[in-house]
């Protein structure tokens, strides 16, 4: 693909990128990515075999979560000195959950014109196949390594109205779950794994049996776990010890998680 050097320059294109199958890359994003100056990408040796593929030989430079602000910085001075740059990270949009947010922030703040390539996230692919039939959601992230903080997130959440939506490793999947199962209760879930890739994986079923099913096998690519919302149950208490005693008769929560909950 031949490389347009007469376009705008100065400009921070922000470009999503196939989260698997690449014929899911726009055409407006492989223009850019072809126009622009410079490409900072999470991992250039992910994104070398995307331009390869595509024929793209555009220079890459490394962004990735541990130098986000110090790399900011020099990207900054070099849209500033008029290069135009496109930011992708591995997979997906970045800024969601990837590296990205720190530089846009800094370009909008610098006065530098931000373009968003809209494209492929796992966040929207997973929703669109879960089937669950409500207009909002809480999007999470990836939960908290640290068991004791992942449960605590997942202790403020037990009311909360909205479906829930997790990023999750195979490795911690299965601990993600069993803590949702314990503190959240036995919940309708939905997940997605490897999604637009050949081993696509789609999933709706309680919380048990989504653990059970992650349980049973060695589990490979990243997931898209969605929680319904539980039903609302109000606690019964007129002081902190009677609202202990309602928690432990009718919850799943230890003393810890319940204490935890009553002092939010």
């Amino acid at each position: 693909m031949a490389r347009n050097t007469d376009i705008t320059t100065g400009i921070l294109y922000v470009a999503a990128t196939p989260i698997g199958n690449l014929e899911d890359i726009t055409l407006r994003c492989l223009r850019i990515l072809a126009e622009v100056d410079l490409i900072a990408a999470e991992d250039t040796r992910h994104t070398r075999k995307l331009l390869t593929h595509f024929e793209i030989s555009t220079p890459l430079i490394s962004y990735y979560r541990e130098k986000e602000t110090e790399r900011s910085i020099q990207l900054i001075k070099r849209l500033i000195n008029g290069e135009s740059i496109a930011l992708v990270s591995d997979a997906g949009t970045p800024g969601i959950s990837d590296p990205g947010a720190i530089l846009v922030a800094h370009a909008h703040k610098a006065g530098i014109k931000v373009v968003p390539l809209s494209g492929a996230s796992a966040l929207t692919t997973a929703l669109s196949a879960a089937g669950i039939i409500n207009p909002h959601f809480l999007f999470l992230g990836f939960a908290p390594s640290k068991k004791s903080q992942r449960r605590a997130l997942l202790t403020s959440l037990i009311d909360a109205p909205w479906p829930l939506v997790f990023y999750e490793s195979p490795r911690r999947i299965e601990g993600l779950l069993t803590d949702i199962l314990k503190i959240l209760g036995d919940r309708k879930g939905f997940w997605g794994r490897e999604l637009t890739k050949a081993y696509e994986e789609l999933q709706k079923a309680s919380i048990s049996e989504l653990l059970s099913h992650a349980s049973s096998k060695t589990n490979r690519g990243e997931f898209v776990l969605v929680i319904e919302p539980g039903t609302a149950i109000k606690a019964e208490g007129e002081n902190l010890q009677e609202l202990l005693v309602w928690y432990r008769d009718n919850t799943t929560l230890s003393l810890k998680d319940v204490s935890r909950k009553l002092a939010a």
